[in-house]
């Protein structure tokens, strides 16, 4: 249990992470469920939308052909019974009809087998038809009423009916009956098959349009008419090929007809599933940005914990440092006040330790300093021409009585040549030098050797610091000039440090416009590379003109 808490508490903001991806994943898997049930429901809809509209331009026709027929047809019996047939014609005449190719009306109160005329709508009068296939399909189609009427038989609310037992003459027949709902007649009307197909159906396309698809959808739709025999009769585009989507046969007339709706770029499932596709993507790239800004902002709190944890080890560690010096100080000064010292020569060692803890001690603070006023933008330098193997030198001497009791050796290796004099700012240039010193001895592990190399280049002078210790690992390397960061491994847990010697270094140096880099092997040691530019210009004629910058 303990181990669970203590692995909780290290690894907190991962937990918040599964805590937060867990849910979304549970929601993706019910949403990617969802969609699939919304794309075959969408498959079903989108095929039912095209047959209703299908079934919508059958309604349209067969609203025109009976509202047509009604007003046409609508004959009173009393013209017949009373012979008063020329009010038949007057009617024909006074309200013609469009999508009709005849009119005519069988009257069954003169004769048994009836009377056949045919409106003529030049004379506008009622002639009788001469022998034809239009006069027989007529017979044919009143037949059975003439036969309703032969033998008496009453008809109650007979409506209109259509007979289309010839291709060539369909016809819509309306039964005249008496007050007794006797047939004295029929009244009928043979239609124009090329005003169907060229006028009636496209009207009937265009009009149902918008009532079910939207004006973006209309364009990927072609819908096709074609008689009993398959061939294409009406088309609102270029024949599509292949089968249509949907199929339906008009209700009316023209029954033997079949009404197509083609989809050319896709069928209502592949339409479904373009569909469910895209909500996939557009919920799975809403995930992932969202799982992004997730990771982001836990990333941010992790690295804002980690410095959190790595300032309170800094605190901790500059406490320890400070501790150190001190404490030297104060056990050497304790021997001086209480006269322990047997000889002048102890009382100068004594002396020495005192002044190298204290320089120590002043560098630690000056390092502390100096980061501060580096992150805030306020470090200043002082530049001017500089023997560079002079401040080497004074940087070593202040190791020596530090470096005396643990055995430490520092070769230093001048060039062949002497150095120009470079401007630079010497004790920020010394800072740094001690920084990688202290670096050199901390991490030297069992060894005991330092080099120390000075050597022309052809931009400046390059000064390097070797040690044969530890190593870093390179998994380390990358962050090694972070603020704060150390190496985290077993081999450095016990060696005290602040983190920040190596970031003071690299901003040192890249304000002087030179560059630092370093070498490292684990188990072999690691050597630091210090470039300082030959050439710097100095600012003149402004406050506190001693201030550098780099050229």
């Amino acid at each position: 249990m303990a181990t669970l808490a203590d692995f909780l508490k290290r690894h907190t903001l991962w937990a918040g992470f599964a805590a937060v991806l867990a849910p979304l994943l549970v929601m993706l898997g019910l949403q990617f469920v969802w969609l699939s049930r919304l794309e075959q429901v969408s498959a079903i809809a989108h095929k039912a939308t095209l047959n209703n509209y299908l079934e919508g331009v059958g309604t349209e026709v067969e609203y025109f052909y009976r509202s047509t027929a009604e007003r046409a047809l609508n004959i009173p019996a009393a013209y017949l019974t009373r012979g008063r047939l020329e009010e038949v014609a007057n009617h024909w005449k006074k309200k013609p009809v469009e999508g009709v190719r005849s009119l005519f009306l069988v009257d069954y109160t003169r004769e048994r087998f009836g009377n056949f005329h045919v409106y003529d709508p030049e004379s506008g009068t009622l002639v009788s038809p001469p022998a034809s296939e239009e006069a027989l399909a007529i017979i044919v189609a009143c037949t059975p009423w003439q036969m309703l009427s032969y033998r008496g038989g009453s008809a109650a609310s007979p409506g209109l009916s259509v007979d289309e037992r010839n291709p060539e003459y369909r016809i819509i027949l309306n039964p005249i009956t008496d007050d007794a709902w006797h047939v004295v007649g029929v009244a009928g009307m043979i239609l124009d098959e090329p005003y169907f197909r060229k006028e009636l159906l496209p009207a009937a396309i265009r009009k149902a349009l918008p009532d079910f698809f939207s004006n973006a959808g209309t364009n990927d739709l072609v819908v096709t008419v074609r008689d009993a025999r398959g061939r294409l009769m009406v088309s609102t585009h270029d024949d599509p090929g292949g089968g249509p989507a949907a199929v339906s046969r008009l209700p009316f007339v023209f029954r033997d007809w079949t009404l197509g709706l083609h989809s050319p770029r896709s069928t209502p499932e592949q339409w479904a599933r373009a569909n469910f596709t895209f909500n996939v993507t557009l919920s799975a790239l809403l995930a992932i940005a969202l799982v992004s800004g997730i990771a982001l902002a836990l990333r941010a709190a992790n690295r804002a914990m980690m410095l959190s944890e790595m300032k309170s080890d800094f605190v901790s560690n500059v406490s320890h440092e400070l501790r150190t010096p001190l404490s030297s100080i104060r056990v050497f000064a304790e021997l001086l006040r209480l006269g322990r010292a047997p000889s002048p020569e102890k009382v100068q060692a004594y002396g020495e330790y005192i002044e190298a803890e204290s320089r120590r001690l002043s560098r630690l603070i000056d390092n502390i300093l100096d980061f501060s006023r580096i992150e805030s933008g306020r470090k200043t330098y002082r530049f001017g021409p500089t023997d560079l193997l002079e401040v080497i030198a004074a940087t070593l001497k202040t190791f020596e009585v530090r470096l005396k009791p643990s055995g430490f050796r520092i070769a230093f290796e001048g060039p062949a040549a002497p150095l120009p004099l470079v401007t630079i700012d010497a004790d920020a240039i010394g800072q740094a030098l001690h920084n990688l010193l202290d670096n050199a001895v901390k991490y030297s592990g069992a060894s005991r050797d330092i080099r120390v190399r000075a050597a022309r280049d052809q931009e400046g002078v390059v000064i390097s610091v070797q040690d044969h210790g530890i190593g870093i690992p390179k998994e380390h390397q990358s962050k090694l000039f972070e603020a704060f960061y150390r190496v985290d491994s077993s081999h450095t847990a016990s060696i005290p440090g602040t983190g920040l010697g190596l970031t003071i270094v690299k901003a040192i140096i890249e304000h002087h416009g030179g560059r630092c880099w370093f070498e490292s092997e684990v188990g072999k040691g690691t050597t630091f590379f210090l470039l300082i530019p030959a050439r710097l210009e100095i600012k003149r004629g402004e406050p506190g003109s001693e201030i550098g910058s780099m050229a």
